[in-house]
């Protein structure tokens, strides 16, 4: 567990009970709330989640939930994907949280591990309205290498695969 002493987060790389539930929840409501998605999103995270946890290699994968004063302000996954791709999944920075270099802090925090386990590169899926996240791929060194509209979670949206060699 790391603590950040100029904001106060603290990273921790073990799941407790409710960090689950709460992964789903934050992502299905923020995502609702910000950009109107529907409960389609929800479930999609929901199976991610659970995927991960049930198969997951602690030699191969990690998840980093950040907290201040004990509330849970963010999080991320690296899952290990087919053969030698390891998978960003699921970046969160709460609205309080943004501004603090959190999301910047999780995906170097996913990058570095990938490079401790031996992954030759990282792939993602996102989606082009998140800007926010996009812009963080971009400056931590991912490059956009694929994108395909369709409709996802209730709206026409641009699907988009950023992928980091290691």
């Amino acid at each position: 567990m790391a603590i950040d002493t100029n904001t106060g987060v603290t990273l921790r790389h073990e799941l407790r009970p409710g960090d689950i539930g709460w992964v789903v929840e934050r992502h299905g409501l923020l995502y609702a709330d910000e950009f109107g998605w529907d409960i389609q999103f929800e479930a999609v995270v929901a199976e991610i989640v659970a995927a991960i946890v049930q198969g997951f290699d602690p030699a191969r994968e990690r998840y980093w939930i950040a907290e201040r004063d004990g509330t849970r302000i963010g999080c991320v996954f690296l899952e290990a994907g087919t053969g030698t791709v390891a998978k960003l999944r699921l970046l969160l920075v709460e609205p309080e949280a943004r501004g603090l270099g959190l999301g910047t802090q999780l995906v170097a925090e996913c990058i570095q591990f990938a490079r401790a386990t031996g992954y030759p590169h990282i792939t993602l899926w996102t989606m082009h309205v998140l800007v926010t996240a996009r812009h963080t791929y971009e400056r931590a060194g991912f490059r956009l290498v694929a994108s395909e509209p369709g409709h996802y979670f209730g709206h026409d949206l641009v699907s988009e695969t950023w992928q980091l060699e290691l």
